[in-house]
């Protein structure tokens, strides 16, 4: 690590790595935790703030739909980009100016005068939880001995599932409390804490492999490309050439950036890898279910404090069933998908989460949370559980464990581009005016359109999954060739980058 006193560069020594017993293994396990909780958090109580914001800054639907959104795309299209800086500048680098840049962004949101700041620094916040996100579970993957790395994977997340616990509860309670500004300001204590730590005691690490040019083109053309389609989607209802123009020319950078991708040595996105059609099965799975995944957690915040009448912190805390059963069951899906093959609960997953969302049709004026709410987010607790654990054991086991890394970075990006256009299109299709969230009966009958095409996205995931997935064939090898299920052991956690840049 760096001496601030000498200026000189400690290097890992040759040995097995960092014991996760030691003092230093649990410095670099905190710091960690410190850095991707902020991101995290920063997920969760952002949407119980929304209507507050709204009605604070004078915004319509749209500057909602931006607030969510300009933090995803910059993330999505970034995220890529950021694991690969890690591996090639150094991984505890990268990863402590993620949070610096993190906390600057949360800053600004904070103090943000108007809608347009507030969106502006939200798109920078995505461009530091970029470099921070993948750095966080790099540096353990990087840095602490081989033995050790499950049970620091496990710590890492199991404190994030209570980090995503108390994230609504902690929202809800600042929105109703210090105000809104404070979810994006107390970020920056937090950073304040995780950064001294991380330049003390977590040691560089970075990819000895790592050469060639970064695919910065891929990388522009991508992020240019969804923020064109985004802004034609939420601008849609005004019919106006620049929305039309905006349409074209985010398909028209589409089309060129897979161009790209398969004419360039290092590519962002190696078209190589979908020759895997159980990965690329996976990823259609993860572009639907967290569309409507995206979509439900948008707009249900909204629909239980606009509709239902909650404040922020009960409609925060009304989704905490969901979030407890993804803690005290997701281990035990994953067994069981390991155990009965991917297809089964890919399919069964998304039905159940459908289900859930036909039942929250109920939630109304007046709803009563244990006959309305609960059962609903009930049945989308077991949805998920049943769903997220073998989706991402499967896409990490469609490839190569080589390329695990890069095959967890392109579903997470996905994942986030699904939310991003999820945000972005729902309202339009579901008839939402601009200022439908200030007007209760309004926002309720267009909540219950979204939420059927919520639950169409869902049945679509299913019927991909049961037509396409397979079960693991044993004996099956990982070349990029190979169109089988790899039946190899799953590979170890790794941080998503991107091909050796």
């Amino acid at each position: 690590m760096s001496d601030p006193a000498s200026g000189t560069q400690e290097r890992l020594p040759a040995g097995p790595g960092v014991p996760l017993a030691s003092a230093r293994g649990r410095w670099l396990v905190l710091a960690t935790v410190l850095g991707s909780t902020m991101a995290l958090l920063d997920s969760t109580v952002v949407n119980v703030a929304l209507p507050t914001i709204g009605v604070d800054l004078g915004a319509d639907l749209a500057v909602l739909q931006w607030t969510v959104n300009a933090y995803m795309l910059t993330l999505a299209g970034l995220i890529l980009v950021g694991g690969a800086l890690g591996d090639r500048f150094g991984r505890r680098r990268v990863f402590v100016l993620g949070v610096v840049w993190f906390a600057g962004a949360s800053l600004l949101c904070g103090i943000a005068p108007n809608a347009g700041v507030l969106v502006a620094a939200r798109a920078l916040q995505g461009v530091g939880g970029a470099l921070l996100t993948p750095g966080s579970l790099a540096l353990i993957q990087g840095s602490i001995a081989a033995g050790d790395r499950a049970r620091a994977v496990g710590l890492w997340s199991g404190f994030g599932g209570v980090g995503a616990a108390v994230g609504p509860f902690l929202g809800g309670w600042l929105v109703d409390g210090p105000g809104w500004r404070w979810v994006f300001l107390l970020n920056v204590p937090v950073a304040a804490v995780c950064v001294p730590i991380a330049l003390r005691h977590v040691p560089e690490s970075r990819d000895p492999h790592a050469h060639g040019r970064f695919d910065v083109l891929g990388a522009a053309l991508g992020a240019a490309a969804l923020a064109l389609v985004t802004y034609a989607l939420i601008e849609a209802r005004s019919g106006s050439p620049l929305v039309i123009a905006s349409a074209a020319g985010g398909v028209l950078l589409g089309a060129v950036f897979v161009y790209v991708e398969r004419h360039r040595a290092d590519p962002m996105l190696p078209p190589d890898i979908f020759a895997s059609r159980q990965f690329t099965a996976v990823n259609v799975v993860t572009l639907f279910v967290y569309a409507a995944f995206s979509g439900f957690f948008f707009l249900v915040v909204l629909q239980l404090q606009v509709v239902s009448g909650y404040s922020a912190l009960a409609a925060g805390a009304a989704l905490l069933p969901t979030t407890l059963l993804m803690l005290l069951l997701s281990a035990r899906s994953g067994a069981l998908g390991e155990k009965i093959g991917p297809r089964i609960p890919l399919t069964v997953g998304p039905l159940l989460c459908a289900a859930a969302l036909l039942l929250m049709l109920r939630v109304g004026p007046d709803a009563s949370y244990v006959r309305d709410v609960l059962p609903a987010l009930i049945v989308m607790g077991m949805g998920m559980v049943a769903l997220v654990a073998p989706l991402t054991a499967t896409v990490l086991s469609s490839v190569d464990p080589g390329r695990a890394g890069l095959a967890s970075g392109i579903n997470n990006a996905a994942a986030r581009a699904a939310g991003l256009l999820a945000v972005a299109a729902l309202p339009l299709l579901a008839g939402m005016a601009p200022d439908a969230y200030r007007s209760a009966s309004e926002f309720d009958a267009a909540f219950g359109r979204a939420m059927l095409w919520c639950a169409g996205l869902l049945v679509a995931g299913a019927v991909v999954a049961w037509t396409t997935v397979r079960k693991p064939v044993p004996g099956a090898g990982c070349h990029p060739e190979c169109h089988t299920f790899c039946a190899t052991t799953s590979p170890p956690l790794e941080p998503p980058r991107a091909a050796k840049p």
